[in-house]
Parts: C-alpha cells; sequence; structure tokens
C-alpha cells in the first residue's frame, strides 16, 4: 500500500467533491472513508486511475451520506444523481485548500490540525500523535475546525503568508509519534510551490531545508542537546543544504525580500560554514536586523543579542539583551551565554540553573542544568 501515493491525492480529490457543492466538513468525512476504502481494496485490486477511483469512492460516500441524513431529517434529497464517469476535471483546487485550511476565523492550533489532516492526508490518530494529545481530543479539535470553515466560500481569494505560518508551525514541531512533522511541513510546502509563484514560499522551503539539514547534528547518542557551535559539521545533509541555497538565491534575485527569506539567509550563512569560528557574524546581524524591519518580533530581537554578542562581543550583546524584555522564553538562557562569554562565570551558572527551571522541555532543562553544573565545576577549581 503506497501511503505517499494516497497522502499526496488526498488534497486534490477533497478539492473536486468541494467544487462539486459538497460541504467542507461533509467532503473531508467522505474521502477519508474513501481512503480507508482503498486501504482495505487496492493491495487487491490497484486501480489504473487511482485519483479517480479515490473522487469516484468519495462522491458516493458523501452521497450516502447526504441521502442517510436527509431520511433521518425527513426532507426531500437535495442529491440527484451521481455524475457519470468520466476524466478527473483538469482544475486544480489545491491552492484553495490550503487557503481554507488556514483560515482567519481558526486558531493556530485548529489551523495545522485540519491543514495536517484535509492537506496532508493524516488520520486523526497520526496527528494526535504526534501533538502528544488522545485521540478524541484531536478529534474534537478538527470537528470543530471544520465546521468552522463549512460556511465559508472556497472560491474567496486566500492569504499566503497565513499559510505559511501554519506550516511553519508544523515544522517547528519537529518529530514525534510516527509521524516526522518537519519532513511532512517540507513536503506540504513543496506542494504548495508547485501551485503558487511567490518568493515567501521560496523562502520558507529554503529555511525548512537548511534547518532540517542539521537535524543529524542537534542530538548526542544519549539524546543530549548539542548547540550549534559543537555540532559535527560532516553530520550536516548536504545535498538539502545545496538545494535551500539554490531555491534562496532564486527567491532573493526577485527583490522581494520577506521574513523568511531573511531567516533563510541567516541558515545559509551559519551552512556555508565550515567551522563554528569561521561563522560570518557580521553579516548574521545585518540580516537579523531585516527580520527586526520586517517583524519587529521580540524572538527575532533576542537571536540578534546572540548575534551582536559573536560579532561584536558579549557586552555589546548584553547591551543589545538589555533591551528586551527579561520574561521573554529563553532570555535567561541567552544572558547565561553571554555572561559566561564575557568571564563572569558564577553569574553565568546562576542564570543556566534559573534557565534550566524555565525550560519547557526535557532535552532543554538537561542541556542547561548540565551547563551550570560545568561552570560550577570550573568554579569550585
Amino acid at each position: 500500500m503506497d501511503e505517499a501515493l494516497l497522502r499526496g491525492l488526498t488534497p486534490g480529490v477533497l478539492a473536486v467533491l468541494v467544487r462539486r457543492g459538497a460541504d467542507f466538513a461533509a467532503a473531508e468525512d467522505a474521502v477519508q472513508d474513501a481512503l480507508t476504502e482503498a486501504v482495505r481494496v487496492w493491495p487487491a485490486e490497484p486501480p489504473r486511475d487511482p485519483k479517480g477511483w479515490l473522487i469516484t469512492v468519495a462522491w458516493r460516500k458523501f452521497l450516502d451520506a447526504r441521502r442517510a441524513d436527509t431520511a433521518r431529517r425527513r426532507r426531500e434529497d437535495l442529491v440527484d444523481e451521481e455524475p457519470e464517469p468520466g476524466p478527473v476535471p483538469g482544475v486544480d483546487d489545491t491552492l484553495q485548500l490550503y487557503f481554507l485550511c488556514a483560515h482567519p476565523s481558526l486558531t493556530p492550533s485548529s489551523a495545522v490540525a485540519l491543514t495536517l489532516r484535509a492537506v496532508g492526508g493524516l488520520t486523526t490518530r497520526q496527528i494526535a500523535q504526534a501533538y502528544l494529545v488522545p485521540e478524541a481530543t484531536m478529534a474534537q479539535r478538527i470537528g470543530r475546525a471544520k465546521r468552522t470553515v463549512s460556511g465559508v466560500r472556497f472560491d474567496r481569494p486566500g492569504d499566503v503568508a497565513t499559510v505559511l505560518r501554519v506550516l511553519y508551525l508544523v515544522f517547528n514541531e519537529g518529530y514525534s509519534g510516527d509521524i516526522d512533522l518537519a519532513a511532512e511541513a517540507i513536503r506540504l510546502t513543496r506542494q504548495l510551490a508547485a501551485h503558487v509563484d511567490h518568493p515567501e514560499v521560496s523562502g520558507l522551503l529554503a529555511l525548512m531545508l537548511l534547518h532540517h539539514a542539521r537535524r543529524a547534528a542537534r542530538t548526542a547518542p544519549d539524546g543530549s542537546l548539542v548547540p550549534l557551535a559543537e555540532q559535527d559539521r560532516t553530520r550536516w545533509d548536504t545535498r538539502s543544504i545545496a538545494e535551500g541555497v539554490r531555491i534562496l538565491q532564486a527567491a532573493l534575485a526577485r527583490d522581494r525580500l520577506g521574513e523568511f527569506q531573511a531567516q533563510a539567509a541567516v541558515a545559509a550563512l551559519h551552512a556555508d560554514a565550515r567551522t563554528a569560528e569561521e561563522t560570518d557574524w557580521v553579516q548574521i546581524v545585518e540580516w537579523y536586523d531585516e527580520v527586526v524591519r520586517l517583524t519587529d518580533s521580540p524572538v527575532v530581537r533576542l537571536n540578534r543579542a546572540v548575534a551582536v554578542g559573536e560579532a561584536d562581543g558579549p557586552r555589546a550583546g548584553l547591551a543589545a539583551l538589555a533591551e528586551l524584555d527579561d520574561t521573554l522564553p529563553r532570555h535567561t538562557a541567552v544572558a547565561a551565554h553571554l555572561h559566561e562569554r564575557d568571564g563572569d562565570l558564577a553569574t553565568a551558572s546562576r542564570l543556566y540553573a534559573e534557565a534550566a527551571r524555565q525550560a519547557s522541555n526535557l532535552a532543554e532543562r538537561d542541556h542547561l542544568t548540565r551547563q551550570a553544573a560545568r561552570l560550577n565545576v570550573l568554579l569550585r577549581g
């Protein structure tokens, strides 16, 4: 059973049903039923036209559900006949599905879940496992999201920026359960890039590829985090880096700079350095300045403070950090790093321990705790 093929066909099949007049929630349910039927039937009887088969079965499932619902409500059946079999229309509404699943009326978590289900073709169970929540909880979240967008007109123009934000949220979840969400986000962003010519879509794809290229080097064999400066760069995926740089260069050449292109430029500069010492921190600060100009994001300003500390010295980094709200996530960890680079090991050790208590995940907490312990050993020695 080719699961990748099924997932790749899902958005196109769903789009056909919606274009035929099915409301989004009912169409999505029908497509999921058709996918289940495909898993049962295809291994023994593979269809010559997989997409056409899915459309036919999904449409029948939709009609069956509609008729059953109508009968229960004692209303006249509004659905007449199934369309005559024939070639699948050439219109591809996949892009509209992206827009619909990232509709502004949805919360970010609901938009992510609906995108993974309707566009990504994942099951509710897979999505629940990936986000470490009960399947019933995820089913309720997806159900609410489907009801929210069911009344939205399918032909309205969408917001690419909102879609990109949703895909970036998926990417940042990384890996959990039996689904690699980072890889899934890359797949969906590639698919989006095939449907819309937009430099920021390319920028996000480049950013994902460049970050994903470092994945194997981010953790030690015991599962502990390895900071960027200490990573074994021979373990970086050079093919993904080359592809990411190529995509980024083509996007930047269009002279329509956006935040994802600028962030990808930062990632490309890290990837270009053969060693941590060869990193061009001055250029990285300049690119962070561009991201700040585009977004005014406090998190970007925090990352910029780290880069300033590398480019102009730790005191300059601490001065940049002092301008930011000290309740920002990772603020304390950045302060600890900069104080250590400035030679104030006692303050750095105290701040590492404090940052460990604030950490949102076990791996980060363990890493910061080890940093504090390492400095305590130096102070006692």
